[in-house]
This record gives C-alpha cells, structure tokens and sequence, in this order.
C-alpha cells in the first residue's frame, strides 16, 4: 500500500513539473499544417479516435488488451505523453480512478475531453456501491457509445476547423456501423428465451448492456475491480446459478479467471454443473490486428459468445 501510494504521488509530481516547466496552458496552434497528437486511455475510445480522426491524427492508447482501468497506475512514460498531447480523451464516471488526479493536472496544459460529457444524466445508471456515482461501463450499450463518438468528431471539428469536413465524413461513416452494430446485437439476444437471458461474469461490468438488450446481469464483483469478492459473494452468486440452472457463466479477459472458477467449483459442489461459456471482452478490447481488437468486433464477439452459450450452441 505504501508503495502504490508513494508511486501516485511520484507520478502526480512528474506532472506538475511538467506542467510547471511547460508554463501554464499550450498557446493556441494553427493544427492544420500538422497531425493532431490524441492521447486515450481504454481502448475502445482509442477506436472511436482513430476511426473520426482518420489519416489527420495520431492516436496512442494508454491502455492495451488485458489491462484493468479500474486499477490503471499512469508511468512516468504516460505523463510524458499526455504532456506533449493536443488533446487527451478519456471515459470519465471514476472508470480511471487511479490517474483522475494526473488528468486534474493535465488539464491545466493540456485540452482534456470525458467522452461521456454530453451523455443524458437519466441514461446514466447509478451504482449502490458507489453513493452518487455512476456505472462507467457506457460502451455496452451501442447507442450510449454513438454519443461518445459524437463528442470526439465534435471536439475535433473544433479544434481543426479547416478540416471538418474530414471529421464529419468519417464520423457519419462510423456511427452509421455502430448503429448497424446496436441493430445486430439485439437481433442476436433476442435469439435467446428472455426466461435465459441471464448474464454472469467476473465484475459488474454489463449493466448497461442489460438493460439495453434484454438480460438480467449478475456479477461477482463489483462496478469497480478495486473491491474485491469475498466468500459470501461466491456462495451466494452459486446459490443463484445452482438454484437457476443457469447453463453457462463467463470469464473476462481483464479480470483474473479464478474468481469464475471459484464459482463455478462453488456450483459444482451443490450438486450442478455450469459450463464456462466463453471469454468476454469488459474493460479492454482484444488484440491489436484481429476483429477484437476493435470496438465494433469486440461487441460482436461478445455477443456471438454469450448467445452461442446461453443455447448451448458453443
């Protein structure tokens, strides 16, 4: 503990060098001689980045496959990258936790953007676990993420007026697919008998996807992978699974798969066999270079996975 804490504030102090050293706010700059330097963190906004900003910007994602935002510590690298940004995108609604303090920071310098900003507040789920805060899982419902997508075009538009055109051409292109995505994946759930529509996974990651698609969503931990399942919450959620005879449960790429395991062994032990249905991706998308590895191929794969499961078609 005192090494996570001693390794925060070196990194909080590595910002506000930079910032201090940078004197202030960046001067405005005419970008349209150059690329514009985004800097994201989840890789799902890193998607939303490079498909609107296309051939006119870099994008360089703070977060790759398997990595927990929840627990996300920024490195020394991160800082310096942020530092020397046009632009940093990030998901908002505490997702980030750990480095909301070093976006505090960089924001005095650097143009800071929360892609959930413009998202409806009464679209927003609350969280019991957290007293006024929200579920920052939004891109499990397309239609949430369409907004997100909004505010990046936007806020590139602005930034590269000379060069709108190019943002709002590929921003139209991209929400047409996602809106082609939200179509397909509640054709795929309604494949399922709402009677089985029933999700468990490693954390509570899927609200939003629940209540956008149909499905009663259970997970062992909770809206953030920084609390940790206890006993009680393995025995219980087992209880759930035997007592439902819920056919198949799922691990999360960035969640460590014992804590599924641990439950289904739970399950075991009351006389029930639950399959493993799959691999789903929450918090990060899969690698980069395969269908995973993007957010439309990342939606989809999870889908195919829980429905294939779910009737037994895996």
């Amino acid at each position: 503990m005192v090494r996570r804490l001693s390794l925060s504030i070196l990194v909080l102090g590595l910002a506000f060098i930079y910032i201090s050293c940078g004197g202030g706010e960046k001067a405005a700059e005419d970008l349209s001689k150059r690329k514009i330097n985004i800097v994201t963190t989840i890789g799902m906004i890193t998607d939303i980045a490079g498909n609107i900003g296309g051939e006119r910007v870099n994008v360089s994602g703070l977060m790759g496959p398997g990595v927990d935002p929840h627990l996300y510590k920024a490195s020394e690298g991160d800082v310096s990258r942020m530092a020397n940004a046009d632009i940093i995108f990030y998901n908002g609604l505490h997702l980030e936790g750990a480095m909301t303090e070093v976006f505090e920071q960089m924001s005095k310098r650097v143009e800071t953007v929360v892609v959930s900003e413009n998202i409806d507040p009464s679209l927003l789920m609350e969280t019991p676990a957290y007293e006024g805060a929200h579920d920052p899982h939004i891109w499990f419902d397309v239609t949430l993420w369409i907004e997100a997508a909004k505010t990046v075009r936007d806020k590139l538009m602005e930034m590269d007026p000379s060069h709108a055109d190019i943002y709002k051409g590929h921003a139209e292109d991209y929400i047409a697919e996602l809106e082609e995505l939200h179509k397909y994946v509640k054709e795929q759930a309604q494949r399922v008998p709402e009677a089985k529509r029933v999700l468990i996974t490693a954390h509570d990651a899927f609200n939003y996807f629940g209540k956008q698609y149909g499905f009663e969503v259970r997970g062992l931990q909770g809206i953030s992978t920084a609390s940790e399942a206890g006993t009680a919450d393995v025995r219980d959620l087992a209880q759930f699974i035997a007592d439902n005879r819920i056919p198949a449960i799922f691990v999360e790429s960035s969640v460590p798969k014992r804590n599924i395991e641990a439950v289904r062994e739970a399950v075991k032990s009351r006389g029930y066999n639950v399959a493993i249905g799959g691999e789903l991706f929450s918090d990060a998308m899969g690698t980069e270079g395969t269908e995973e590895g993007t957010y439309i191929g990342m939606v989809k794969h999870n889908i195919d996975t829980i429905v294939a499961a779910l009737l037994g078609e895996a």
